[in-house]
């Protein structure tokens, strides 16, 4: 049995027009998004210049499709963000939408980024919910889908998806470098030291631990004050003030904005109606129809009992996922910034400075030939950047080196790798065994005994500049 203060957050009737403006604003921010994609280069400069894409693991199959085909798939993104802003033909452009933009997203993963993630999981949730059936064009071209109020399930799982992504956030940054060190933005906030008013006291050691300390109580913490109706307006500004800083210290893209927007999600219903009528206002949406009759609210809620099973199974599913997935890293030995295994897809937001380089060296063992490879004649320079200090990117490159080295002169090669790599201002160390020969190492999820162990007591050489 669900208690009735549980039951009546998923069950209970609740306005539609949460749910309605969650959908105009995230298809309007995706829509600006991919027109700002497309504008600065990206398409070519990712997914069509390169000669090598670092899949995922198990997604292989999916490659590029092309120059022609890129660019066709992501006017057909952007038409479908369009279709999701607007509400028009909904159901259709948000599953386009969905299949699209995760596509270009397992390209390659030299290109993950934290709010891809996100918008991947956001556009899968609003599959389930009828989010057109207010406030879009599929209601003036179909008046029957009109209705006024929806189950609270479809909006609060969104609020649940928020809280997930803000809280692991938050634990990710309850760690020793963030805390005891300010790592990394001892090294970050210096770098800004030239803007006005605020860029001198960016130098101040003691402005990295506020930041640092700070961040961590905002991401364990928004959250529950969104939640709270007394405390949500400030913790708005809050979110506003955040999300608007990093932005402008690191430039981070469009995530600060969509989070920003989306996070509106925690406001009443009042407000999102208020939300509703100023846009009316410059368009010719009708915010609402005259209330609906009993019968008609009381069908808002009818689904069909397989249906209902289906998506009941697929949710909870979902959702035990988001709770396990960040928590995978404890299933591995290691420091998991240095081995990275299980950490993408946790929320670990801007938590590491990484750098290093990786050399690799082929031989072939029966004729005793040795090559040293440039990298760059295979990777674009961020291709390499991001690859040098991933365990498993580079396990992934040099088994593309040995079909390389296979075809062209032909016999067996063993390839090996020297990696350097520094992690939060430490002094660098190898990363990988140099002496193991990474072709005859499998991918997967297992654990990878040839990434070297971490010396957590290696001297920080920026302290020593200090």
């Amino acid at each position: 049995m669900i208690p009735e203060a549980i039951k009546k957050h998923i069950t209970g009737r609740i306005s539609i027009a949460p749910l309605a403006v969650f959908r105009f604003l995230f298809g309007f921010i995706m829509l600006v998004s991919i027109i700002r994609f497309a504008a600065k280069g990206w398409i070519y400069g990712l997914y069509i210049k390169p000669d090598y894409f670092f899949t995922f693991y198990g997604f292989d199959w999916v490659t590029p499709l092309g120059e022609t085909g890129m660019y066709l798939l992501f006017l057909g993104m952007g038409i479908a963000a369009l279709s999701i802003m607007l509400g028009y033909f909904y159901r259709f452009g948000i599953v386009i939408f969905f299949l699209t933009f995760t596509y270009v997203e397992l390209i390659d993963k030299t290109n993950y980024l934290n709010h891809y993630y996100f918008v991947s999981i956001v556009s899968f949730l609003l599959m389930f919910v009828p989010a057109h059936r207010s406030f879009s064009l599929d209601i003036l071209r179909k008046p029957s889908l009109r209705r006024n109020y929806v189950p609270a399930w479809t909006i609060n799982m969104f609020k649940l998806q928020l809280g997930l992504v803000y809280f692991f956030a938050g634990v990710a940054k309850l760690n020793p470098d963030w805390l005891l060190n300010a790592m990394p933005l001892q090294i970050w906030l210096p770098a800004n030291a030239d803007l006005p008013i605020v860029g001198p006291l960016l130098e101040y050691t003691a402005s990295a631990y506020i930041f640092s300390w700070a961040g961590a109580f905002y991401d364990l913490t928004i959250t529950f004050f969104l939640l709270w109706k007394r405390t949500r307006i400030p913790a708005y500004l809050a979110v506003i003030v955040f999300h608007m800083f990093t932005w402008f210290l690191f430039q981070i893209g469009m995530f600060p904005f969509i989070m920003i927007l989306c996070t509106l999600i925690f406001f009443s219903s009042d407000f999102h109606q208020k939300v509703i009528r100023f846009i009316s206002s410059f368009t010719n949406f009708l915010p609402f129809s005259q209330p609906e009759s009993k019968a008609t609210d009381k069908k808002a809620f009818q689904i069909n009992g397989s249906k209902k099973s289906i998506i009941s199974s697929i949710l909870i599913i979902h959702f035990i996922l988001q709770f396990l997935v960040p928590l995978r890293f404890m299933l591995y030995p290691g420091n998991i910034f240095w081995t990275e295994q299980g950490f993408r897809f946790s929320w670990r937001v801007m938590l590491m400075e990484k750098a290093g380089h990786a050399t690799f060296h082929i031989r072939n063992p029966e004729t005793g030939n040795e090559w040293q490879v440039r990298n760059w004649d295979y990777l674009t320079p961020n291709q390499e950047k991001e690859m040098s200090t991933r365990p498993d990117m580079i396990l992934q490159f040099a088994h593309h080196l040995e079909d390389e080295y296979q075809k062209n002169f032909g016999g067996d090669v063993e390839v090996t790798v020297t990696s350097n790599v520094t992690l939060n201002g430490r002094r660098s160390q190898l990363l990988i065994d140099p002496n193991v020969d990474l072709t005859v190492q499998e991918r997967g999820f297992a654990h990878k005994d040839w990434i070297l162990p971490f010396n957590e007591k290696q001297q920080n050489w920026f302290k020593n500049l200090q």
